[in-house]
């Protein structure tokens, strides 16, 4: 029994902000993997797979060492109007992560949970952010979205 928690105890156990930031890597992979946005030129695009739920991707920003983008799909909330569900996210080029920072328009992380919240209570609405824009992109890239979905939003395309 001793020999067993000797063992144990050499693992190195990951903290919560280690387990964030491993999350961010492994979004910024998807991400990539998905849609190579690092190498998209500001504007929006739109990806149809053809289950008549098309998503949005909108590059805001490119920067040298960040990329702002939104991903949503072309739907509105009945109530504000705006896209909804809707991930604004920042992909760090040079640390190769990938970080929700707000899940919903006009919601930014202040709103949610107050403007002085512990940092335990930041640490915790991250990951659930960064752990739904992970399982969003999972399920996309098992619809088909990519790289050869993803065009222009203003180009028709050919569906024949």
């Amino acid at each position: 029994m001793s020999q067993a928690l000797a063992r144990t105890a050499r693992i190195p156990r990951l903290s919560r902000f280690g387990w964030l930031m491993a999350l961010y890597a492994e979004n910024h992979a998807r991400l990539s993997r998905l849609f190579a946005p690092e190498h998209l030129q500001a504007g929006s695009y739109l990806s149809s797979v053809g289950d008549g739920l098309d998503l949005r991707l909108d590059v805001i920003e490119t920067h040298r060492y960040t990329v702002e983008l939104r991903l949503t799909y072309d739907l509105c909330d009945p109530l504000t109007g705006e896209p909804d569900p809707s991930a604004f996210v920042r992909l760090y080029r040079d640390a190769h992560q990938a970080e929700a920072t707000h899940c919903y328009v006009g919601r930014r992380w202040q709103d949610v949970i107050g403007l002085y919240p512990p940092p335990a209570e930041v640490i915790s609405h991250r990951m659930r952010m960064n752990t739904f824009l992970g399982k969003w992109l999972e399920y996309l890239a098992e619809q088909g979205h990519g790289v050869a979905t993803l065009h222009p939003a203003g180009f028709v395309r050919d569906v024949a």
